[in-house]
């Protein structure tokens, strides 16, 4: 693949994820509002402030880039937050709920550590020294915010919600 190819591929995955990332800041404060643990609210609450970052970072990689910033609609995590708001709908008023909430929260880290991995090795072949570095910041916040989500599973939510039953 030429350079070209992989500046348009690297571009398109940026506007991918910036889509991705104002969708995630919508449904951060109803994942919130939602979830019954004290914990957990407090997760996404501060993860919501973490994306806000997340989201200006990426404004820096499209001015690295001298583009304006700018998302494309990203069927997949349009998927993902459907199928958490559906988790919220099925599952509210139930001991299970926060533990649906977490999953659904997983599979949105998840594709967001996919994309921020990517990006990041895209940009390191691309010569895009400044924006890998970025990108390796937001990357790495994803990251321990998996590893807190996945912490609060087994230290309590998972537990809540089979004592319910």
């Amino acid at each position: 693949m030429k350079s070209k190819e992989l500046d348009a591929l690297f571009l398109e995955a940026l506007k991918d994820i910036y889509y991705a990332e104002r969708k995630i800041l919508r449904a951060l404060p109803k994942m919130a509002r939602a979830a019954q643990s004290d914990q957990l609210k407090a997760a996404f609450l501060k993860h919501k402030d973490e994306t806000e970052g997340h989201k200006d970072r990426l404004d820096q990689v499209f001015e690295l880039l001298g583009r304006r910033p700018q998302g494309k609609t990203c069927p997949a995590i349009d998927g993902i937050l459907e199928e958490g708001e559906e988790v919220m709908d099925t599952f509210k008023g139930t001991q299970a709920l926060d533990a649906g909430l977490v999953a659904a929260a997983q599979a949105v880290e998840h594709y967001e550590m996919a994309r921020y991995g990517t990006l990041t090795a895209w940009a390191k072949v691309l010569g895009m020294d400044e924006a890998a570095e970025v990108l390796t910041q937001t990357l790495e916040e994803e990251k321990r915010t998996d590893e807190t989500l996945t912490q609060l599973a087994e230290s309590e939510i998972n537990q809540m919600a089979i004592a319910a039953e």
